[in-house]
C-alpha cells in the first residue's frame, strides 16, 4: 500500500509531471478558467490553492516562491495584487471544478477548472438563470405574459433579499443556498448584480415566444404552407407545465398514444411481428 503519495503519476516522469501542473496553474491564474481532464484539474486545483495562499501573505519570501513556481513572471504582480485583494476575506476554497462530460476520442472525463468570483464565473451565470426562471414561473401564476412584457419585471432584488434573510417559498432550497454562498464574500452590491442578470434572463424568456410568433408570421407570409419553427428537444417556454424528462425524450414532437393493457406487444406498437412476440 502506498502512503504519503500526494499527486497522481499521470504516466509521466516527476519532472514532466511537475512542469505540466505548473503550466496548468499558470494558465489558470492567467485566464481564470481552463478546461482539462478531471484528474489533472483536481491536482492543479490543490497547487493553485497553495499559490493563492502565498499571494495573500504578501511578503518577499512568498513572492520569491511564487515567482519560482509560475512559468510567466508577469503573473506575480496579478497574484499579489488583484487576486490577493479579491480573496482577502475568503478563508479558502479559491478554485471550483465543473465536470464537463467526456472527451471525444479517448472518452477521458473533462472538467472546467476556474477561480471563484472570476468575471466569467459559471456558477454565477447558472444561479442567475435559475433565479430568473423560478421568479418568472411564480409571476406567471398571477400575471399575463403580455403585461410582464409591457410593464417589465420588477421587485427581483427585494425578493432576493427576502429569500436570503429568511426561508422563502419562491426559490428552491438549492438556488437559495447558491445565492447565499455566492454573495457571502463578494461586495455589498453583488445581490443587485445577480438580480439584474436574472432580470435580463427573464426578459429573454419572455421575448422567446414573441420572437417565434413573429418568425412564424413572416414565414407564413412568404409561404402559406410553411410550418411553424419548432423548439429544440428539451427546450421550453415560460408557463409550460410539461416535465423536463418528457421534453428531453422528444415530447415537443407529435405525441402518439399507444394502447395500454395486456394487448400491448411489439407487434401492436411497431405494426409488425417481432421474432420474440
Amino acid at each position: 500500500m502506498k502512503h504519503a503519495i500526494a499527486f497522481r503519476k499521470f504516466s509521466r516522469t516527476s519532472s514532466h509531471r511537475m512542469l505540466m501542473l505548473r503550466n496548468l496553474v499558470t494558465s489558470l491564474l492567467e485566464h481564470e478558467q481552463i478546461r482539462t481532464t478531471l484528474p489533472k484539474a483536481r491536482d492543479a486545483a490543490r497547487l493553485a490553492e497553495k499559490i493563492i495562499t502565498l499571494g495573500k501573505k504578501g511578503d518577499r519570501s512568498a513572492q520569491a516562491r511564487a515567482g519560482a513556481f509560475l512559468l510567466k513572471p508577469d503573473l506575480v504582480s496579478k497574484l499579489f495584487g488583484s487576486l490577493a485583494s479579491r480573496y482577502a476575506e475568503r478563508p479558502g476554497g479559491y478554485t471550483r471544478i465543473h465536470k464537463y462530460g467526456n472527451r471525444q476520442g479517448d472518452n477521458a472525463p473533462q472538467a472546467i477548472l476556474e477561480l471563484v468570483d472570476n468575471p466569467r464565473d459559471l456558477r454565477w451565470e447558472m444561479t442567475s438563470r435559475a433565479i430568473g426562471w423560478e421568479v418568472l414561473k411564480e409571476k406567471l401564476k398571477n400575471e399575463q405574459p403580455i403585461s410582464l412584457i409591457n410593464n417589465g419585471t420588477k421587485g427581483v432584488e427585494e425578493l432576493l433579499r427576502t429569500e436570503q434573510d429568511s426561508a422563502g417559498k419562491i426559490l428552491r432550497p438549492m438556488t437559495r443556498w447558491n445565492v447565499q454562498k455566492l454573495t457571502r464574500f463578494r461586495p455589498s452590491d453583488s445581490l443587485s448584480s445577480i438580480a439584474s442578470k436574472a432580470k435580463e434572463y427573464m426578459d429573454q424568456l419572455l421575448a422567446s415566444p414573441v420572437a417565434f410568433r413573429a418568425l412564424h408570421e413572416e414565414l407564413k407570409d412568404k409561404n402559406p404552407h410553411a410550418r411553424s419553427p419548432r423548439l429544440k428537444a428539451g427546450q421550453t417556454v415560460p408557463g409550460d407545465t410539461r416535465a423536463a424528462l418528457n421534453l428531453a425524450q422528444g415530447g415537443l414532437g407529435q405525441f402518439k398514444s399507444f394502447p395500454k393493457g395486456p394487448t400491448l406487444n411489439m407487434r401492436t406498437v411497431f405494426g409488425r411481428k417481432h421474432k420474440n412476440a
